[in-house]
């Protein structure tokens, strides 16, 4: 028997927020990033940071889950949901800190700060008995976790799961990582832009309930929408650039629309990776224009909360299904002088939205793309 996937709670925090004021601050064409220097032996950045400091993972944690629970109206425990949670930075800022503490008193806090540990600990506090997942995908984390979730309820594993990502990646190793690949902005991000140089790190984390739709019609919770396929591929090409032909990318496009049943012409929206990067532009305008000649509506968020990279996916999900929510097109925040052939929104764009995409690319050539309908689906 098809079980369906669906939406009944969200979590967000970004630089600007939570769930709805980041909605907002998109809606409005704002931007949390701002020009700061949080480590003074490193230049200036542009970043989108939660607070006036860098935070670390573990303040993200208890907050996003609190705030996803209540908005799916659960309470603890949840012994059968399963948990799906990833990062792809995970606890660097703590272990960081720790390379830089000599003291022996520091060595018991090491396995607390594996990578492993962010599924546990989310499982802990809602008191889980189920599966429990950390998947670790470079950019594509936060959808990657979706993904998998999906399949623990389409597979009838559970009914239930949480399923997201968190990232807190502003460090100094990571700062000068993307500066010596020269991957990092030098005023802010502008996706799509002729003028874009790089990405803006931003803090943020994003957590979603999924349920089979029985078992969310039978407890007459709220709904989303509905997740209705993905595809996931590697270019198993380059560490650091995407695939030049875009081959398994355009690949994992057209798994996520066989999955979903869907035609190209089905999609009204293109939640992009969008992070105004030279390259990841280029190559994301090239596979939309290949898939989609007819045209479709495309933005990018990345200008406005910064790119979170694990935690972007999941970000990415949560804003789609707010457009599907509200049949409302995010615009493309930070867009200068558009290089690209694309139907790119700029301003708030009200129009019909049945089934939209979300894409997200990671280093190492990962690919993942996914799939949200209305549900019931409009006629």
């Amino acid at each position: 028997m098809a079980v369906d996937v669906v939406v009944t709670g969200i979590g967000l925090r970004s630089a600007s927020g939570d769930l709805n004021q980041t909605w907002e601050a998109i809606i409005k064409g704002q931007t949390a990033i701002a020009l700061s220097q949080p480590f003074p032996e490193l230049p200036p950045s542009p970043l989108a940071m939660w607070g006036s400091q860098p935070t670390h993972l573990q303040p993200l944690i208890q907050p996003t889950v609190a705030e996803t629970l209540a908005d799916a109206g659960l309470e603890f425990p949840l012994t059968d949901c399963g948990v799906v949670v990833g990062s792809s930075r995970g606890y660097q800022a703590d272990l960081e800190g720790l390379a830089r503490d000599t003291t022996d008193s520091c060595l018991g806090l090491f396995p607390g700060f594996l990578h492993g540990q962010l599924g546990a600990t989310i499982a802990a506090i809602i008191g889980s008995e189920g599966p429990v997942l950390s998947p670790m995908a470079a950019c594509a984390t936060g959808l990657w976790a979706i993904a998998q979730g999906f399949e623990l309820i389409k597979t009838q594993q559970c009914q239930r799961v949480i399923v997201g990502a968190l990232e807190a990646p502003i460090t100094p190793l990571s700062l000068i990582g993307f500066a010596k690949m020269g991957a990092l902005a030098s005023r802010s991000a502008y996706p799509f832009s002729r003028r874009r140089d790089g990405l803006a790190l931003g803090e943020g984390a994003a957590l979603l309930v999924l349920e089979s739709a029985e078992l969310a019609h039978r407890r007459h919770g709220k709904i989303y929408g509905s997740i209705l396929g993905f595809g996931v591929t590697v270019d198993a090409c380059y560490h650091n650039k995407p695939d030049g032909e875009g081959k398994s990318a355009i690949a994992a496009i057209q798994r996520s629309l066989n999955d979903s049943h869907l035609h190209p012409t089905d999609i009204d929206y293109i939640h992009a990776h969008g992070t105004a990067t030279i390259l990841n532009d280029q190559h994301e305008a090239f596979i939309i224009n290949q898939l989609f000649p007819h045209g479709v509506a495309v933005s990018s968020t990345k200008g406005a909360t910064g790119h979170t990279l694990g935690a972007s996916g999941a970000l990415g999900v949560a804003f789609c299904l707010k457009a599907l929510e509200q049949q409302l097109l995010p615009p493309c925040v930070g867009l200068q002088d558009l290089e690209f052939p694309l139907d790119v929104v700029t301003t708030p764009r009200s129009t019909v939205v049945n089934n939209v995409l979300c894409l997200g690319f990671g280093f190492g050539g990962q690919n993942v793309a996914i799939a949200l309908g209305n549900h019931p689906p409009k006629k």
